[in-house]
């Protein structure tokens, strides 16, 4: 197997390739996928302007996982992870924590100082709480029945850099 490349643009192909990741990870809700799009499609019409930024995953052109992140406006070096996902046939390979760990190449260059995840409560959320916690995010806050009545939103925060 060829090493893993990375790449931080997007291409037309991207949306249909992220709704066909997000789909194959049983992860998330019918009406989270066209969301997952729509980052992509914004990033192709604007560009930068839309400030969301991407890590895509491939080996020999194809893509196994991507990362989507983004600044948080009014904080002077807090960024939001929104997504990452690697094709379900695909996980548990390192391919998650590889994207993870070049988002955060990225952002230590642009003098990020904090990433912040949010997930489920649900039990079927523990491998995704799991890889949080064990690639250095802290567990910093939870907001009871958030998501849906027994579903919360559990919040981690991983350091870029000391204050």
């Amino acid at each position: 197997m060829n090493s893993i490349v990375f790449r931080s643009y997007v291409i037309d192909s991207d949306p249909d390739t992220i709704e066909k990741i997000i789909r194959s990870s049983g992860f998330f809700y019918e009406d989270e996928i066209p969301i997952a799009r729509e980052l992509a499609e914004e990033t192709l019409k604007q560009g930068e302007l839309s400030g969301y930024k991407f890590v895509f995953a491939e080996i020999d052109g194809e893509t196994l996982g991507y990362a989507a992140y983004g600044f948080i406006d009014g904080t002077d070096g807090s960024y939001d992870l929104y997504w990452i996902a690697v094709r379900n046939e695909l996980r548990g390979k390192g391919i998650g924590k590889a994207i993870l760990e070049e988002v955060m190449v990225v952002l230590k260059k642009e003098n990020g100082r904090q990433l912040i995840a949010e997930t489920s409560s649900l039990e079927k959320y523990l491998p995704t709480r799991e890889f949080y916690l064990h690639h250095g995010f802290n567990l910093v806050a939870t907001i009871p029945n958030f998501f849906r009545v027994g579903d919360d939103k559990v919040f981690y925060l991983k350091k870029i850099k000391e204050n």
